[in-house]
């Protein structure tokens, strides 16, 4: 029962900082601001969804 209450955090918290991941794999340069902002407002959908978007947006060159 432990290990699957564990698993279930786990997955839950990988899930919870999928923006930041994301945004760290593709090497944005504004990593460290979608960090913050999933880590503090992650928790409303909202700024879940806002980190996200986030990532997931292309960065313009100037």
């Amino acid at each position: 029962m432990r290990l699957l209450f564990a698993v279930i955090i786990t997955i839950l918290s990988l899930f919870y900082f999928l923006p930041f991941a994301i945004a760290f794999n593709k090497k944005r340069a504004n990593t460290g601001a979608i960090f913050a902002l999933n880590l503090f407002l992650g928790w409303s959908l909202i700024g879940w969804v806002v980190a996200l978007v986030w990532a997931l947006k292309e960065e313009q060159v100037v």
